[in-house]
C-alpha cells in the first residue's frame, strides 16, 4: 500500500500548494449556508414550533452545513475516468503497476482531504455565527468514520458512471441523473426526515443516503445507536457496490476501445 498512500500525498500537497483556489471555492458555501438561514429561518417561523420532525433549526442549519460540505468537497472522479478513455491515456494508466481503481481511489482521498477542510472551515464559521456551536464534539470520531464510509460509496457510484465511458463515451447525461437523486434522495437539499413517509422509506433503501443523509445527521445526533445502524448499512453496500464496481472494470478494460491516442 505505499504507492496508493504516496500517491495520496502527492495530490494533497498539489491541491494545498494552491490553498489560495481552495479558499475562493469554499466562499460557495457560505452563500448557500446565508441562503438556507433565511429560508428554514422563515418555515420554522411560520410554523410557530421550534421543532419539526425531531429537529431544531440550530439542528437543521448543522446538517445542511454538513450536507453541503460533503457535497462540495467531492472530486468529479467520474469525469476524470472518463477523459482518459477519451484521450486515450487509459491505455498509458491502465501499464502501469498499480490498480486503476486504486490509484483513483488515491488521487481521490486526496483531494477530498484539502476540499473537506476548507468547506469545513467556511461554513463552520458561517453557521457558529447565524445559530451558535456546533453539536457534541464528543460525536465527532463516529461522523468521520460515516463520512468516509459514505465517500467511499460515492466513489464507487461515480466509478461506476465513469466506466460507462468505455461504452458510450458521453456520461454528462449519467452524472446529471445521480446529482439528482443525490439532491433529493441524498438529503442534500432537505433532510429525509421532512420528506413524507413513503418517500422517506424509499430513500432509505437505496445508497444515496448513506452518502450525505446519514453521515450529516449523525453529526447533529452523534448516539451509538444511530451510528450502529448507520455504518451497518454502509457496509453492506460498499461491500455490494465495490464488488459490482471491480467486476465491471475487469469487464469494461477486456473489451477497451480507443478513439484519443
Amino acid at each position: 500500500m505505499k504507492k496508493y498512500w504516496a500517491i495520496f500525498k502527492i495530490q494533497l500537497l498539489n491541491r494545498m500548494a494552491y490553498a489560495g483556489d481552495l479558499i475562493i471555492q469554499s466562499l460557495t458555501i457560505i452563500l448557500f449556508m446565508w441562503i438556507f438561514m433565511q429560508l428554514w429561518k422563515t418555515t420554522y417561523h411560520s410554523t410557530s414550533q421550534d421543532t419539526l420532525n425531531g429537529l431544531t433549526l440550530h439542528d437543521t442549519m448543522w446538517y445542511l452545513m454538513m450536507a453541503e460540505t460533503i457535497m462540495l468537497s467531492k472530486p468529479r472522479l467520474s469525469r476524470t475516468i472518463a477523459a482518459t478513455v477519451k484521450d486515450g491515456s487509459i491505455a498509458y494508466l491502465l501499464n502501469k503497476p498499480y490498480h486503476f481503481i486504486l490509484y483513483q481511489l488515491s488521487i481521490g482521498v486526496g483531494d477530498l482531504a484539502a476540499r473537506t477542510l476548507f468547506n469545513l472551515l467556511s461554513g463552520s464559521i458561517i453557521v457558529w455565527i447565524l445559530v451558535g456551536p456546533p453539536p457534541d464534539p464528543r460525536g465527532w470520531p463516529l461522523v468521520i468514520v460515516a463520512f468516509m464510509l459514505g465517500w467511499l460509496i460515492d466513489f464507487c457510484l461515480n466509478t461506476l458512471i465513469g466506466l460507462a465511458a468505455f461504452a458510450s463515451e458521453e456520461i454528462a447525461a449519467f452524472e446529471w441523473i445521480y446529482s439528482k437523486f443525490l439532491l433529493l434522495l441524498g438529503g442534500v437539499l432537505i433532510p429525509l426526515d421532512f420528506l413524507p413517509p413513503f418517500l422517506r422509506s424509499v430513500s432509505m433503501a437505496l445508497p444515496f443516503a448513506y452518502t450525505v443523509y446519514g453521515p450529516a445527521r449523525l453529526f447533529v445526533d452523534p448516539t451509538l445507536e444511530r451510528f450502529a445502524g448507520l455504518v451497518s448499512m454502509q457496509l453492506i453496500w460498499l461491500l455490494t457496490l465495490g464488488l459490482f464496481t471491480l467486476f465491471v472494470f475487469n469487464k469494461a478494460s477486456s473489451r477497451l476501445a480507443i478513439n484519443g491516442g
